[in-house]
């Protein structure tokens, strides 16, 4: 939590300061005499920039974050899966798991990016490309919620990329409900440093309780 706090708030400074400094200079709200539409505009944009700062965050903290936690993470998820199942299994040691989390990562941030600028590429479409866009992109963003937190236990039994994307596809609506609710917790700015260990115990719970394993012999 204390490594999600320092990356999401050096993220979230940088972003804010920088946008916000630029566009009330750009307007010349802060000038003496600004008119009061100067000023309303102002306001407007500030509120805009701060949505679009949060899906900055949400985007680098996702990526960058995601690389910097995955080995403690990958713990917690191991220490979850020995409760769970009784068992203590795979001991590969601290900097093995780190290295086998830290790969899963770059493969799913990759599949991530890659999606993303195919999904963006429909807003050049004529009229339905943003409204398309922007529903495919929050659906692909449940699916990858789903799948980034499902992922501790796949990448411990070293399941192919592939095989990691068709279990998540065959958890149905129980995945896509999963990656809703995980994909508003990280979006949410403070909640989500608190929230992202938590729901690494929910996915490695939840992996469990509905049997996903039976997918990997699919």
């Amino acid at each position: 939590m204390l490594i999600n706090l320092v990356i999401y708030s050096v993220v979230f400074y940088l972003s804010y300061s920088w946008l916000i400094g630029n566009i009330s200079k750009w307007l010349g709200a802060d000038a003496p005499g600004a008119s009061f539409w100067i000023e309303a505009l102002n306001v407007i944009l500030l509120i805009v920039t701060f949505i679009i700062v949060l899906l900055i965050c949400y985007l680098i903290f996702t990526v960058f974050g995601s690389l910097v936690t995955a080995p403690f993470n990958e713990e917690i998820s191991q220490r979850v899966e020995e409760i769970l199942t009784n068992t203590k299994q795979h001991e590969l040691g601290f900097w093995k798991d780190a290295y086998v989390s830290i790969l899963g990562e770059v493969q799913k941030i990759a599949f991530y990016l890659i999606i993303l600028f195919l999904l963006f590429l429909l807003n050049f479409v004529p009229v339905i490309g943003n409204i398309f866009s922007t529903v495919l992109v929050l659906i692909f963003s449940f699916f990858y919620n789903a799948l980034d937190f499902f992922d501790y236990p796949l990448t411990r039994r070293l399941a192919p990329f592939k095989h990691k994307l068709k279990i998540t596809q065959k958890g149905g609506m129980v995945s896509y409900g999963f990656g809703c609710m995980a994909f508003l917790m990280m979006f949410l700015p403070v909640v989500n440093v608190f929230m992202k260990p938590i729901l690494v115990v929910a996915g490695t719970s939840l992996y469990y309780e509905r049997e996903f394993e039976k997918y990997i012999k699919l």
